[in-house]
């Protein structure tokens, strides 16, 4: 690649060798958890969440097993502030659930803080500054020193507000911009704010060291987090802190090593979510410990309820390969590993062996409340549709949109239903050529002739209740100037064409699927399918099916 050239290590390396972490094979025991969703992960949406939507969150993270949750940044807007008082005053926070809250080394930001604290039975108070060598020369073009004077004026500022606030508090503080910081400088700092703070057995102080910006490979992360906890004063009153993001794509690797070699506490979000490339994925990592046999101390065992009630909140979509979590990530397409998934859980079924050991899978997908679909999906009236279109997909080639596999999923179950039969995949596949392919009716579709001039102009042949017509349309292109034509000369009125195609890898492969959506007066989206040697041919066979079934149903 070009420009390569700009691109060097912005990290530091310990001053000796930090590598004890090394000889540890696993995580034994989980660490404090702390959700930052309701700020960190919050502000990177695209829409925040309004009030009522937070205090949902909340109970869910509550309901999750988190014992610390960051709840905002209330000095930054009203509705943070008002979250905030609304937890407290309303006594919506448990007993044994700590919120924190995040402020700049600001005096005013501070003060704002605390006053939004005022009652809360336990609250950890978050300070932070930059203290990287890019933001030090670029952002606030400060010394060292200046730098970290910010951190003890907010840290001192801290001690009088707590004295003033009704409330109990404990302090943390970062280095903001960690991972690009000067190692030696970041324990300088950490160590002055120390001083201030004086923590004891009863009065803990957490440091958090977050990869603000993820730099290095996680073993390099790893030695800078054993370099910090050997050497911050009052170790033994530190709760020692991480908060990994994810821009190189090692958010769960940094946090894992980083736990392995001193870290205590992990601060991140439920599927990763947060700024530019995200946060470190709190799921992930305890299912990862789970796997292990250890427990996680969160609850994730109704994982498909939490991924969608997390969607609905906050807007955003967990990926189908996500891990855990994924649509697709206990679905074996392969042939072989469905066949060795298969083997392996019928000698489960024989052996009852005391561990988990099944071919392809690390941990049993029931016990997140996952169901695995297996190389024989059997299909009833309960079936979904993801398993009507996998059958469609694995017996018969045929990629379905993920739009339109719901309305083929109700087609197929309503005939299970009314049949109270289990349903073969050859009746499948019989049911979606006669209600999605084979579809002529009211409308049959003959032949067609396109002229290019300005614009595509079409002359289609058709058989409407038996008797043939001829219509002409124009447009833009081909399928869009036979849909003008249709919806000029028959009435119809339909908008949203959505359409999809591919090669057909199962039978004849020349032949071509065409797919088309389309939305009708109704609000409703009505499909249809059309195969052919010729994809232009398979398109307008598609759209006149999709058209037929939006009249079959508007009649």
């Amino acid at each position: 690649m070009k420009h390569v050239e700009q691109y060097t290590r912005g990290y530091f390396m310990p001053p000796r060798q930090s590598l004890k972490w090394t000889q540890k094979e696993y995580i034994t025991e989980a660490p404090t958890w702390c959700s930052v969703d309701l700020r960190d992960g919050n502000q990177a949406l695209i829409v925040p969440m309004n009030l009522e939507e937070k205090l949902e969150y909340f109970q869910m993270l509550v309901d999750i097993g988190f014992k610390e949750i960051e709840v905002g940044f209330p000095a930054a807007s009203e509705t943070e502030f008002v979250f905030l008082r609304t937890l407290i005053e309303q006594n919506l926070i448990p007993d044994d659930v700590t919120i924190q809250v995040l402020t700049q080394s600001r005096e005013h930001i501070i003060r704002k803080t605390f006053e939004s604290l005022k009652g809360a039975k336990r609250a950890i108070v978050h300070l932070y500054n930059s203290t990287s060598l890019a933001q030090r020369e670029q952002v606030f073009r400060k010394s060292k020193q200046e730098i970290i004077d910010i951190a003890v004026t907010g840290a001192k500022l801290f001690l009088e507000c707590a004295s003033e606030t009704e409330g109990n508090f404990q302090f943390q503080y970062s280095p903001e911009s960690f991972t690009g910081t000067e190692i030696e400088f970041a324990l300088e700092i950490c160590n002055e704010v120390l001083e201030v703070w004086k923590p004891a057995a009863d009065n803990k102080v957490i440091i958090n060291l977050p990869a603000t910006v993820s730099m290095s490979m996680p073993h390099v992360y790893a030695s800078q987090i054993e370099y910090m906890s050997e050497n911050l004063k009052y170790r033994d009153n530190v709760v020692l802190s991480l908060h990994p993001h994810n821009d190189r794509g090692t958010g769960v690797a940094d946090a894992e090593l980083g736990v392995l070699a001193g870290g205590q506490r992990v601060e991140g979000t439920l599927f990763g979510n947060g700024e530019r490339t995200g946060n470190v994925d709190i799921i992930t990592l305890a299912l990862n410990m789970f796997s292990h046999g250890v427990d996680p101390k969160l609850n994730f065992e109704n994982l498909p309820d939490l991924l969608k009630k997390y969607e609905r909140l906050t807007k955003m979509r967990v990926g189908e390969r996500h891990p855990y979590a994924g649509e697709l990530v206990f679905t074996a397409f392969s042939g072989s590993h469905q066949d060795a998934i298969a083997k392996g859980m019928k000698w489960r079924e024989e052996q009852n062996p005391p561990y988990w050991s099944v071919p392809y899978l690390p941990i049993d997908p029931h016990h997140i409340g996952r169901e695995y679909e297996g190389d024989i999906i059997r299909i009833n009236s309960q079936s979904g549709k993801g398993g009507i279109g996998y059958v469609l997909q694995h017996k018969y080639g045929l990629d379905l949109p993920a739009a339109m596999r719901e309305s083929v999923g109700y087609r197929v179950k309503d005939v299970s239903d009314k049949l109270q039969k289990e349903l073969q995949p050859d009746e499948i596949f019989t049911i979606f050529k006669e209600s999605f392919v084979n579809v002529n009716e009211p409308i049959e579709f003959v032949r067609y002739q396109f002229e290019k001039s300005d614009d595509y102009q079409t002359t289609v042949i058709i058989r409407v209740n038996g008797e043939q017509k001829e219509i002409v349309g124009n447009g833009n292109g081909r399928l869009d100037a036979i849909s003008n034509a249709l919806q000029k000369h028959l009435g119809l009125s339909f908008t949203n064409l959505t359409y999809q195609e591919h090669a057909l890898e199962i039978g004849s492969s020349a032949q071509a699927i065409s797919y088309i959506g389309m939305t009708g007066d109704d609000g409703k989206t009505h499909w249809g399918a059309g195969i052919d040697v010729d994809i232009m041919t398979s398109s307008v066979k598609a759209l006149f099916c999709a058209v037929n079934n939006m009249s079959r149903r508007s009649s």
